[in-house]
């Protein structure tokens, strides 16, 4: 009766856990989408005429018409790789659902589900932080501010417009993504049973 009422509490904790890591990959899709910086020329009507998300940036017709795409696209290679590193990420995620084996770090011994789930958080983290990183040395390149007010150049009519930029929620969410799957590798041995080496 007690095997019993422990193996029962063992599955519902690993439900449990499952369930929660769930909702962490759903979180991190959804950031994924969501605007993560926009800019705002000011002779242009309408909102974010240019918005940022971890795959590129976005612009409006008006923009690409009449400034350098060099400014603010990235490389043609950059699309497709982040567009994978989201796949590996997702796939790492759910195989971590069913994953038992343990690893050896030294004497150290982890769950490998753990391990994949704290890597994909902490490559998240600094995919945001670098996505901010890169866009404040974009924006330098092309003489302008990542954040807040700028005289940008247009060469259509010889003469500087107003640009205001800021950070969008979906950054903000971004960055509580990544640690809340680190959170979630380091708690895993509270709903799961140590796996078997």
């Amino acid at each position: 009766m007690q095997t019993e009422v422990g193996t029962n509490r063992a599955s519902a904790g690993v439900w449990i856990f499952r369930v929660l890591l769930v909702a962490a990959a759903a979180y991190m899709v959804y950031t994924w989408f969501a605007p993560w910086w926009g800019a705002k020329i000011a002779v242009l009507p309408g909102e974010d005429h240019m918005v940022l998300h971890p795959w590129g940036i976005e612009a409006v017709a008006q923009v690409r018409a009449n400034a350098d795409e060099s400014l603010y696209s990235m490389p043609w290679f950059f699309a497709p790789f982040m567009w994978t590193y989201l796949s590996v990420c997702i796939l790492a995620l759910a195989a971590s659902l069913f994953v038992e084996r343990t690893i050896s770090i030294g004497r150290i011994k982890l769950p490998l589900a753990a391990v994949m789930i704290g890597v994909v958080g902490l490559s998240y983290l600094v995919c945001v932080s670098l996505a901010f990183a890169i866009g404040e040395l974009r924006a330098g390149w092309a003489g302008s501010n990542f954040i807040g007010k700028s005289m940008i150049y247009n060469s259509t009519i010889d003469a500087k417009i107003k640009m205001t930029s800021a950070l969008k929620i979906g950054y903000w969410l971004a960055l509580y993504s990544g640690p809340s799957l680190i959170v979630l590798s380091l708690i895993r041995g509270l709903f799961v049973r140590k796996p078997k080496a």
